[in-house]
């Protein structure tokens, strides 16, 4: 039942106010359909249920079947064991992505020889290489090869003397300033070109993100390509034969390899984006990809959702180098409903993925991520306030970065959406251009959190960690904070692939590191305070590399708002104890100050942004009964009477899907439901007889006697439509075993909220709505959506009249005490130039009005001696005459 026709019923309340609760109101439905009607055919939606119930029917007609030998016990163990190998192989491929290895001589192996994952692996190596080569391009190249980049060419130097260009092997393009730059612009401009164009011609699913939509996936919708093999292709991990989408014979293997550098060249362009955010849909698309080679996934959607759950656990695990951490991820962020068992296999393949990436040793360092970083330092009790104060920011950001990345997207959705790629090199012409003359925006952002979170005696950058230094670097952080800030806003949600988790992180590890600066600088300038006291003269006090640690992750939880997962994530990278209650205090500060301006993360907001049919986990209070929010124009199908032939043009003619059964048009008795998929294989295999004639009567439900029952005027609304049933005498299709005969059902007086609890933890596809029996109607989750909308645009229009309000309040109270605060300080310095003159002093300070009580006794005096003066004056001119 997934296309939705306007409401028909429900009375047309008052527009709510702000005394009044906020009540749901049809015409802010209406409004809200257009937003919703274009997700109908998008987004259906799988009926968890039923694929319960054909599993649990599946399971009996197994054991009825196979029996008790040894080969069927084979046959289940084998079964049982496929959701295990699948995770495993999702984690193996995912963490391939990552090893930095030479993989040239398996180019000269035949392709089509090697399995699917090894190419997968081959792939992703090599897109890992080309990510950090393409990146270190922009600044030069290896005399010692030109496939190495500069780290492994200065492998044996240090990285200050590697910084203070000390590295023979290593030579810039050119020893001019200005020619470098323009190199350095113009390979970004091309690298952006190269992968918004690509992306555009090929798989438009693959720009951006994609957790929001995996987030909707794992809710039961259906996205129809989005975990495509040619948006895995685009995104970044392809196999070397060509897409399905594309045709093999005019699409050479050469031009499929380019097709997998989208990512890569997004992120070697400089655009302010991540790669975490895509690799947890690189690693969906993958878990998807490799499930659907088995048939005990490939027909259950339910069971193909674990494995998309536990392959975005990968994903997470290794983008950070967070096993526990990327569980917490697919737990706290990807998805509502979380079984144990789902729990289990996540663990399993972050454990898999995250072991393997350790064998690999990509960076050859033993580091995990390149911006893995050991504390050994203790924190001290005077350094919470400044800790707080990173929070503080942290909040600040997700909520600046939220509302103006939201008004960017709004903009570009309606002046840019045919000018992807123009936006792309715009973007990135621009990032270069301004982060070419600072330090911390020049080079790649892994690296500059590398840099951040160093420990002084780890090696310094550019004299990061100078003493005579320390005002430029202040200055330098904060500019770079600034810029990145402004580039996170109008470069996240452009056409490339792209994520926010690592920028988020340089921003807030670029304040850090200035915070902790100015903090070092305090010390040294007043050692004896008494606030650092408990510092060891001996040994260094502040130590600025954690400021930046802890800013990161103030940054990562203001613009996602998770928290758990941020301080676990925040721990495996650092592996130190000592630091776990700052960063919670941290991102509880976070939590708190940017709840204050809006309420869920950054793929939150793109849900609602997007209009995607997604119910979020939240207490809900409509005072709206299910009644007024069903749809009553319904279609079904009658307990008998209908032909073949009806049955297919109502299939033809309507895109539901799923349809209830009742007894007859006269009687509405619910008998069960049928899914659409179940009609249509039904109706295949009863083809495939050739006895079927197209008038064969169509049978759900056996041993019914049509009654003579009139439809119960109370249940109110229009008569759903109904087709005419055929009589005649032709052969029969049984089709009672695809009938669910106990649908889930709800009282028309149900309250709203109550029926939202059961779409989220039960996951129908459409919840029938009854009176004694008798089917009244039918809501499903976008119904809901509706009334989410038109509740949250009334809420928002109260706020905007309540904000006002209290604006002119508080402006008015303003005035007020501004004036009686003017008239008290000008009374009081006039009581106190009186005083001297008499030659005492006001003894106590007056209140404003005591003043204003002894001015008027004081004005009556004047007024009454003025008064007796005037008779003296008049008496005596009237004796002198």
């Amino acid at each position: 039942m997934a296309t939705l026709r306007p409401l028909n019923g429900g009375a047309r309340q008052r527009r709510p106010s702000a005394s009044i609760p906020i009540h749901y109101d049809p015409a802010d439905s209406r409004r809200c359909e257009s937003h919703i009607r274009t997700l109908t055919k998008t987004f259906p939606r799988s009926d968890t249920l039923v694929e319960r119930a054909r599993r649990r029917k599946d399971a009996e007609r197994s054991k009825r079947t196979i029996g008790k030998s040894i080969k069927a016990t084979f046959w289940r163990a084998f079964d049982a064991t496929q959701s295990w190998f699948v995770v495993s192989l999702v984690g193996k491929f995912q963490v391939a992505s990552l090893r930095h290895s030479d993989f040239a001589p398996f180019a000269q192996l035949p392709l089509h020889s090697l399995p699917t994952g090894a190419i997968i692996g081959l792939d992703a190596a090599f897109m890992s290489i080309i990510t950090v080569w393409l990146s270190d391009l922009k600044l030069g190249y290896c005399s010692q090869g030109w496939w190495l980049n500069r780290k492994f060419c200065c492998w044996e130097m240090s990285d200050s003397l590697e910084a203070a260009g000390e590295c023979a092997d290593w030579h810039s393009w050119t020893g001019f300033v200005g020619i470098q730059w323009l190199v350095y612009v113009t390979l970004a401009g091309f690298f952006a070109f190269t992968c918004a164009f690509i992306v555009k011609s090929f798989a438009p699913y693959a720009a951006g993100s994609g957790i929001s939509e995996i987030k909707c996936i794992l809710a039961g919708f259906v996205i129809q390509g989005f975990l495509s093999f040619a948006t895995l292709s685009i995104k970044s991990i392809a196999l070397v034969s060509p897409c399905p989408t594309l045709n093999p014979e005019k699409t050479p293997a050469v031009l499929t390899w380019i097709f997998s550098l989208s990512k890569p060249i997004s992120i070697a362009s400089g655009l302010s984006v991540g790669k975490e955010g895509p690799s947890v849909h690189v690693a969906s698309a993958i878990g998807h990809t490799v499930a659907s080679q088995f048939h005990r996934f490939k027909r259950s959607s339910a069971k193909m959702r674990e494995i998309v759950t536990a392959a975005s656990a990968a994903g997470v695990a290794v983008a950070f180098g967070s096993p526990i951490g990327g569980v917490l991820f697919s737990l706290e962020e990807m998805t509502i409903n979380y079984p144990i068992k789902t729990l289990w296999r996540s663990f399993f393949c972050a454990l898999v993925a995250t072991v393997v990436l350790s064998a690999m040793n990509p960076f050859r360092t033993g580091k995990l991520v390149l911006f893995q970083v050991h504390f050994d330092r203790d924190w001290h009790f005077f350094e919470l306030g400044f800790f707080i104060l990173i929070g503080i920011f942290g909040g600040l950001y997700g909520a600046f970065v939220i509302k103006y990345n939201l008004q960017v997207a709004a903009f570009r959705k309606k002046h840019l959406v045919n000018h992807g790629i123009s936006e792309a090199v715009f973007l990135a012409v621009l990032t270069a251009a301004v982060g070419f003359t600072n330090m911390f925006l020049r080079i790649d952002m892994n690296e500059s959190l590398d840099i951040l979170f160093r420990e002084c005696e780890g090696g310094d950058y550019e004299n990061l960690c100078q003493s005579w230094a320390q005002w430029r670097m202040v200055n330098s952080l904060l500019l770079a904070t600034v810029l990145r800030t402004a580039l996170v806003i109008i470069s996240y949600g452009c056409k490339v692939p792209a994520g926010i988790f690592v920028p988020s992180m340089a921003v807030g590890a670029t304040f850090g590191r200035m915070v902790g600066i100015l903090v070092k600088a305090l010390y040294r300038a007043h050692p004896t305070w008494a606030m650092f006291a408990s510092c060891d003269p001996s040994k260094p006090c502040i130590t600025p590399g954690t400021y930046a640690f802890l800013g990161a992750a103030a940054g990562l939880a203001g613009i996602t708002r998770i928290t758990v997962t941020v301080v676990v994530i925040m721990f495996e990278l650092t592996g130190a104890l000592t630091y776990i209650l700052p960063t919670m205090i941290v991102v509880m500060v976070t939590k708190a100050v940017s709840d204050q301006f809006c309420k869920g993360g950054i793929a939150d907001q793109m849900i609602r942004f997007n209009g995607y049919p997604f119910l979020e986990n939240d207490d809900h209070a409509f005072n709206v009964s299910v009644s007024s929010v069903m749809r009553r124009d319904l279609v079904y199908l009658p307990a008998s009477g209908m032909s073949l032939r009806q049955l297919k043009e109502l299939l033809a003619d309507t895109t539901y899907q799923g349809f209830p059964v009742v007894k007859s048009a006269k009687n509405l008795t619910i008998l069960g439901d049928v899914a659409r998929r179940d009609l249509n294989v039904a109706i295949e295999k009863a083809e495939l007889s050739d006895i079927v004639d197209p008038d064969a009567q169509c049978i759900f439900a056996l041993d019914l006697a049509d009654g003579d029952e009139s439809i119960d005027p109370e249940l109110g609304g229009e008569s759903p439509s109904l087709l005419s049933p055929l009589d005649n005498d032709e052969g029969a299709i049984d089709f009672t075993s695809f009938v669910n005969q106990t649908p889930l059902t709800v009282s028309p007086k149900q309250p709203l909220e109550f029926v939202m609890q059961l779409f989220q933890r039960m996951g129908p596809r459409a919840i029938l709505i009854e009176r004694e029996g008798h089917l009244t109607g039918l809501i499903t989750v976008k119904d809901c959506l509706k009334v989410v909308l038109a509740h949250e645009a009334a809420h928002e229009r109260n706020k905007d009249e309540r904000t006002d309000d209290e604006l002119e309040q508080t402006l008015e109270e303003v005035r007020l005490w501004f004036g009686e605060t003017k008239g008290w300080i000008g009374n009081w310095v006039l009581g106190r130039k009186r005083g001297r003159g008499a030659g005492r002093g006001a003894s106590r300070v007056r209140l404003p009005r005591e003043v204003e009580e002894e001015e008027e006794e004081e004005e009556e005096v004047e007024e009454r001696a003025g008064e007796g003066e005037g008779d003296d004056i008049g008496r005596k001119g009237t004796g002198m005459r």
